[in-house]
């Protein structure tokens, strides 16, 4: 039986991409209310539960304050474009951070890789990853150092390579897990760690 957890309004940002939809989906199955940050009006397609606003400019955090208001907790599952230079995430984690400062949210949960900032290490995967997506790399570097800096109630989640496999329920959190060329986890999985991380902050 599923402990009961107090519901909370729990704000997703990139809502509409892979590891979002899930954090959105797996957040409305546990009862929580949610609202969905979206870059335009009915992406997140006939879902019903959430929410949605639209966020059209990511410099912008004047959009987010309607968004904001009387959430708990704000998870930014941001993602920028697959090749080439990108500053999604750090554009968007400032304008959010500007915008939880203003309404009075405290509580920010950021989607991060393994390899940044402390893991950009000689591991085979940091050094694989950062070959292949070093632009993407470098952006969650910026959005860290900006989370770091914001004197918000912070967590920054790390995880490997993402797949789509279905919700196993099995992975390992820490501060201090190693992580081999080979390792990955599904994005359901994932979001079920966000969505309990949100619920009993651990980290």
């Amino acid at each position: 039986m599923r402990q009961s957890v107090s519901k909370l309004r729990i704000v997703v940002l990139g809502a509409t991409g892979g590891t979002g939809r899930r954090v959105v989906a797996t957040a409305l199955a546990r009862g929580h209310d949610v609202v969905a940050v979206v870059r335009r009006a009915e992406a997140i397609g006939p879902v019903p539960g959430p929410r949605e606003v639209v966020w059209a400019d990511l410099h912008d955090p004047s959009a987010l304050v309607d968004a904001f208001h009387e959430a708990d907790v704000v998870i930014s599952a941001l993602g920028g474009a697959a090749k080439g230079p990108t500053t999604v995430c750090t554009d968007g984690v400032r304008s959010a951070i500007t915008a939880m400062t203003q309404v009075g949210v405290t509580r920010l949960i950021a989607v991060s890789a393994y390899g940044v900032a402390d893991t950009h290490d000689r591991s085979l995967f940091s050094l694989a990853v950062w070959v292949g997506v070093g632009d993407k790399m470098r952006d969650k570097e910026s959005m860290e150092s900006l989370i770091v800096q914001s004197g918000l109630d912070w967590t920054v989640v790390r995880p490997p390579k993402l797949t789509d496999r279905a919700e196993i329920g099995l992975y390992k959190t820490g501060v201090d897990i190693p992580i081999r060329l080979w390792s990955s986890v599904g994005r359901a999985d994932l979001a079920g760690f966000l969505i309990r991380e949100a619920e009993d902050p651990r980290f």
